[in-house]
């Protein structure tokens, strides 16, 4: 493999994958190598990356700019609008969300990047599948503007390798659950929100009924995954749409019942909204055994081990 000084760009590095992913880059490539990028004015302290840069990232221009400026090789791309934004916000979650992925791709085609990582979801998948361990080959039915962008973008992904030999990588993130971080407007953002409610009151109202199984990712093991899809041979790799993820999967009932075994007194209760009929459409389990084939992935949290590390470290941030 030809040996080279990775620079690295990540968009969307203030949000709930990118805060952590930066500093997990920074610690692998020095502070210097990695270029943080968000909507945000820079405040000192706001990323461990050795720069940052206020951009958005439909500004094309703009982003070819930044490329070329810092001579960026691979880029994380994770700016994106969730499920229940885009729901409220169609037209600009289609734009934000496919957009910019493309434009990536033809710098990459260009010469001008080496890699790319691209995050899809479990939203891509629809009516009319399994809800149980739900393979990585099924047709593909989503029901929101979100999963429908997802979508779009896999095939874009697949197209560009296809075609043009470009080295995008991508996974189908569960829901993603992660203390240092609040989530942002998605689906199973209640996995989040009940750790906190019950570290500061004791209670929790959730949005997704007592017995709706999702599948589940603890934050930690996300950013595992995501570097060892990235450090994986190109030539292992199987799949050019984007990887199965399995996680773990449970229901509010089975985490607000692991949370009473730490915080006894702990109460929940369930008022389902717009959210509910999303989750409806989403798997309840997957099958990600390719991904264990191609490239090694590995757990490291199970719901217990999340649960006690979720609220040790949330009783101290929340103290503070």
């Amino acid at each position: 493999m030809e040996s080279y000084t990775e620079k690295i760009l990540i968009t969307g590095a203030l949000g709930q994958i990118g805060t952590e992913l930066t500093n997990k880059l920074v610690e692998i490539h020095g502070a210097d190598n990695v270029v943080a990028s968000g909507l945000d004015r820079y405040q000192k302290g706001m990323t461990s990356a050795g720069h940052y840069e206020r951009m958005d990232v439909t500004n094309t221009q703009l982003v070819r700019q930044v490329i070329s400026d810092y001579e960026i090789t691979t880029v994380y791309h994770l700016a994106s609008l969730l499920s229940g934004t885009s729901e409220k916000q169609p037209l600009f979650a289609w734009k934000l969300n496919l957009e910019p992925l493309i434009h990536f791709c033809e710098m990459a085609k260009e010469g001008l990047l080496k890699k790319i990582f691209w995050p899809s979801s479990i939203a891509v998948f629809g009516k009319g599948i399994p809800k149980n361990d739900v393979a990585q080959e099924v047709v593909l039915n989503p029901t929101t503007v979100y999963g429908i962008s997802k979508m779009a973008g896999e095939k874009w992904c697949e197209y560009y390798f296809d075609k043009y030999g470009v080295d995008v990588r991508s996974i189908r993130y569960p829901g993603l659950i992660s203390w240092k971080t609040p989530a942002g407007g998605g689906t199973t953002d209640y996995a989040v929100e009940i750790f906190y409610e019950a570290v500061e009151s004791g209670k929790y109202t959730s949005f997704i009924s007592e017995d709706t199984a999702m599948p589940m990712l603890y934050m930690d093991d996300a950013i595992k995954a995501t570097l060892q899809l990235m450090d994986a041979p190109q030539e292992n790799l199987t799949i050019r749409s984007s990887y199965n993820l399995g996680g773990m999967s449970f229901t509010p009932k089975e985490l607000a019942s692991e949370i009473k075994n730490i915080i006894p007194e702990f109460e929940i209760d369930y008022k389902p909204d717009f959210r509910q009929a999303i989750a409806d459409s989403w798997p309840s389990s997957i099958d990600d055994s390719i991904a264990k084939k191609d490239w090694g992935l590995s757990y490291d949290f199970g719901i217990s081990e999340m649960s006690a590390d979720m609220i040790k470290n949330l009783k101290v941030k929340l103290s503070k």
